[in-house]
């Protein structure tokens, strides 16, 4: 293998296998761990897919119930209201797959390794959202990157009453899980996404590479010869000729592990590798083509559970069967697996307008490979407080219109107030504090009982239903003027753009083709 300086981006560098060289300088963030970037999420799918595929033969097993663990589902406050149902009364399904590096057991150390590690708090290393949509036609897989930075909320332990304070601004979104457990991730999650989330499920080390062996092989490609290891101890081992391989077992690990050799070095050349390897893992599930052994089955299933970490409402076999039942009445060709988009802030990253968008569509459930009809819409459901009469109204109004590119447009709180008392909301009042930033013209409620008058005050500007949103982060009925609005006083709702963002780098489940280039510092 040809060793020579390559770029290395400023993310947390790992050694699979040497000491850890610290954060980078200026970096006050907690130091990040090595040797532990295993595709945990992989161990989650399967469990969910292969207990499925063992039959109702074994779900009922008392043995398998009694190996799955869990846990709270959301240690929040802020509770994001379920999605509305679509015109034939279905909701969507939202699961949050999250992997933990924690190294609390013999095998999960031996498996992790970093001795020095051993013991301490757990770190959601990999969290990759799944969203069913609600026809059950199509899935949707957004990663976010383990050092995105984000506000973790005040999340309370239901067992001790332990209280974990809000982050002091923005932190790493692998250290929520050690703010009382995953349902801190959960909390974490539907923060940041505004996205309502029905289960988690949590895999530590364990296991992975006992399942890998059971499907007998996952097919990956690589664009050259490969040998992820350097002089200096980088590197996940993983050695592989140009081409098309099946992995299993230990290099099926590797392959989940490597960052380096893999595109430009970073998280997010892995996280493609990850990708491939799980929209293949899946096509191999759905022909059944290596799970015709009952014992090998069984083992399966039995390594699976001893795995998980679920909510309450996952935590038998049955329930866990019945959700891969629905997971695999999607097709491969109607799966989708992205990235969330990002931006650098020093050494970590954060969401970019691109992520937001993504985010709105998993909360609107359209499909992220653009297959869908042109979307009904939704049909609103009646608040449960009515709304009080329009002069009793209290509305603030925001200058929401400042962009990357564009001052704030002068006197916009003002004039959108003005409109509001004309139609008869006579409590309007224009916020005097300076400009936000805003891309779309938002209404803003904190609490169920000002729903129906946040809504009143949508339609009598004519705001779609959409746009209506509660946040914890407002105290009574706001309006942020958008950047969309940034004159005259009728609101023209612009036609929403529904693709998939390039940045969000789509990996459709069907592609066969997809196939990771080798950085040439890494071939051989």
């Amino acid at each position: 293998m040809t060793q020579n300086a390559t770029r290395e981006t400023p993310r947390d560098e790992e050694h699979e296998e040497s000491p850890d060289e610290g954060p980078p300088a200026g970096d006050s963030s907690p130091r990040p761990r090595r040797a532990r970037r295993l595709l945990k999420w992989t161990a989650a799918v399967l469990a969910l897919l292969i207990i499925g595929a063992a039959g109702a033969g074994y779900v009922y097993y008392r043995q398998l119930n009694a190996n799955i663990r869990k846990d709270a589902l959301n240690l929040g406050d802020n509770k994001v209201a379920e999605p509305t149902p679509n015109a034939a009364g279905q909701t969507p399904l939202n699961i949050l797959l999250i992997g933990s590096d924690a190294r609390d057991s013999k095998e999960n150390q031996q498996l992790g390794g970093a001795r020095e590690t051993f013991g301490s708090t757990p770190l959601a290393d990999v969290q990759m959202l799944v969203h069913l949509s609600a026809d059950r036609t199509n899935m949707s897989v957004i990663s976010m990157p383990r050092d995105t930075l984000v506000e973790i909320p005040k999340c309370t332990d239901p067992d001790d009453g332990t209280v974990y304070p809000a982050s002091d601004g923005r932190t790493m979104t692998n250290q929520s899980l050690g703010h009382g457990g995953p349902g801190c991730t959960v909390a974490t999650w539907q923060e940041l996404t505004g996205i309502h989330i029905d289960h988690f499920v949590m895999v530590d080390f364990a296991g992975v590479v006992a399942m890998a062996d059971a499907v007998g092989g996952v097919p990956v490609c690589v664009d050259a010869n490969i040998h992820s290891r350097d002089s200096q101890g980088h590197g996940s081992g993983l050695k592989m000729e140009k081409g098309t391989h099946p992995v299993k077992g230990e290099q099926a690990l590797q392959w989940l592990r490597t960052r380096y050799g893999f595109e430009d070095g970073s998280d997010l050349a892995r996280a493609q590798a990850q990708h491939m390897y799980m929209n293949s893992l899946v096509r191999q599930l759905r022909e059944n083509a290596t799970l015709s052994s009952p014992n090998r089955l069984r083992r399966l299933a039995e390594r699976a559970t001893e795995a998980l970490t679920v909510d309450p409402g996952l935590d038998t076999v049955k329930k866990l069967y019945d959700l891969s039942s629905e997971l695999r009445t999607v097709k491969p060709e109607r799966i989708t697996m992205t990235t969330m988009p990002n931006r650098y802030v020093g050494a970590r990253v954060e969401p970019t307008e691109d992520a937001e968008k993504l985010f709105r569509l998993v909360r609107e459930d359209i499909a992220l490979d653009g297959r869908d009809a042109k979307p009904e819409k939704a049909r609103e459901k009646p608040p449960s407080d009515p709304a009080a009469a329009d002069a009793d109204i209290a509305v603030q109004v925001r200058n929401g219109t400042l962009t990357d590119t564009l001052a704030a447009a002068p006197g916009r709180a003002g004039t959108i107030s003005g409109t509001l008392k004309e139609k008869g909301f006579t409590s309007a009042t224009a916020d005097t504090v300076g400009a936000v930033s805003e891309k779309r013209t938002v209404v803003r409620y904190p609490s169920a009982d000002l729903e129906g008058d946040a809504r009143r005050v949508a339609k009598a500007l004519g705001i779609p239903g959409g746009q209506v949103k509660r946040s914890t982060d407002v105290s009574g009925v706001t309006l942020v003027v958008g950047a969309d609005w940034r004159e005259g006083t009728r609101y023209e709702a612009s036609e929403e753009d529904n693709t998939t963002p390039d940045s969000a780098k789509p990996l459709n489940g069907a592609d066969e083709t997809a196939c990771m280039h080798v950085d040439p510092a890494y071939t051989w």
